[in-house]
C-alpha cells in the first residue's frame, strides 16, 4: 500500500511502555502477544493452520512520524527507510507491520535489510546473535487516526479500535523500530 500523503505530519503518539498498562486495559484476547517479547513471526507461523507468508505493501525512503524520530533518535527531517507488510494466515492478514530504519543502520551487514522483499524481518533479527530489544511499548489505536487507516486501509472505516506493539531493536550499535499491529482477523488464541 504505497502511501497517498506523508503520514508524518498526522501520526500520533498511543505508545506508552508496556510495564505502564494494567492488564486489565489491555484487550484480553491480545494480551499475552502485546507484552511478549519473543519472534512474533515464529509465533504466528505456529499458529497459523495452513500458509504463513509475508506480503510487502511499500517500502522506500520517508520521514518518520515524529514519534519514531523520538524512539530512534533521528533529527525530524532526516529519512528513513520504511518497509509495511502484512503478515498473512491463508492470504488472511493477521498483523500489520511497519519498519523504521535509519540510514546509518543501513551500514555493513545490516545493508541486507534494505532488500528483504517478502522474507520475514523477524527471522533475521532474532537469528543474529548481536541483536537486542529495547523496551516493548503498547498502543490502543483508535478509528479516525492515520495509524489506524494505514494499518486497515479500505476496512479501516468500519473498524473498531486495533492494539499494536512496537520495539527498537539493535543490531550492535544499529538500532531499527518495528511496530506490530494486530488485525481484528487475527483468529489465533492468547496462548499459542
Amino acid at each position: 500500500m504505497l502511501p497517498d500523503t506523508p503520514l508524518h505530519n498526522h501520526w500520533e503518539n498511543p505508545w506508552h511502555p508496556g510495564r505502564r498498562w494494567r492488564r486489565v486495559q489491555l484487550d484480553p484476547r491480545l494480551r499475552g502477544w502485546l507484552l511478549d517479547t519473543s519472534s512474533l513471526t515464529r509465533r504466528l507461523q505456529q499458529c497459523c493452520a495452513g500458509h504463513f507468508r509475508v506480503r510487502l505493501d511499500w517500502q522506500g525512503w520517508a520521514r518518520p512520524a515524529l514519534d519514531e524520530c523520538q524512539a530512534l533518535g533521528l533529527r525530524r527531517r532526516q529519512r528513513a527507510l520504511v518497509r509495511e507488510v502484512h503478515l498473512l494466515c491463508n492470504d488472511i492478514p493477521w498483523v500489520f507491520a511497519r519498519t523504521v530504519i535509519p540510514r546509518a543502520s543501513l551500514r555493513g551487514r545490516e545493508r541486507r535489510l534494505a532488500h528483504l522483499g517478502e522474507r520475514p524481518l523477524g527471522a533475521v533479527l532474532f537469528a543474529d546473535p548481536r541483536m537486542q530489544r529495547g523496551e516493548v511499548e503498547v498502543a490502543r489505536i483508535d478509528p479516525g487516526t492515520a495509524l489506524h487507516a494505514h494499518a486497515l486501509g479500505e476496512q479501516g472505516a468500519e473498524a473498531g479500535p486495533v492494539w499494536g506493539r512496537r520495539s527498537v531493536f539493535w543490531l550492535g550499535r544499529k538500532p531499527l523500530l518495528v511496530s506490530e499491529i494486530f488485525l481484528d482477523t487475527m483468529d489465533c488464541p492468547n496462548g499459542a
